[in-house]
C-alpha cells in the first residue's frame, strides 16, 4: 500500500520482551486469535504466533497495529510475485 504521496510505507517491527510488539507498513489483517495473527505487510505475509495475543490498536490508514501477549514467532511468507489474478491471498499462502 502506498501512502499520499505515493511512496512504499517502510515495514518496522519494534518488539520489547517478547510481550509487546509495534509493527508499521501493515496493509491489512486478515485473521486473528488468541494464538495467531496474520497479517499482510510490505515485506509479505506476516504470521505472529503465540498466547493471549490481542491486537491493542489497529490503524490502517496510518498502517500500525500494536499486539501484545506472549509472542513466540514471526514468520514470514513471500507470496506477492506468486500466484494468479483472482486466486485469493490464503490460497496462495497455504499453497
Amino acid at each position: 500500500m502506498e501512502d499520499l504521496n505515493g511512496i512504499s510505507r517502510m515495514h518496522k517491527v519494534t518488539m520489547t520482551n517478547r510481550k509487546t510488539c509495534t509493527l508499521n507498513g501493515i496493509n491489512d489483517v486478515l485473521s486473528f486469535d488468541i494464538h495467531e495473527i496474520l497479517l499482510e505487510t510490505e515485506q509479505g505475509m506476516l504470521m505472529i504466533k503465540g498466547d493471549e495475543l490481542h491486537v491493542n490498536r489497529l490503524t490502517l490508514d496510518k498502517g500500525e497495529v500494536d499486539v501484545e501477549g506472549k509472542i513466540d514467532s514471526l514468520t514470514y511468507s513471500d507470496v506477492s510475485g506468486s500466484g494468479q489474478k483472482g486466486e485469493s491471498l490464503l490460497t496462495r499462502l497455504f499453497r
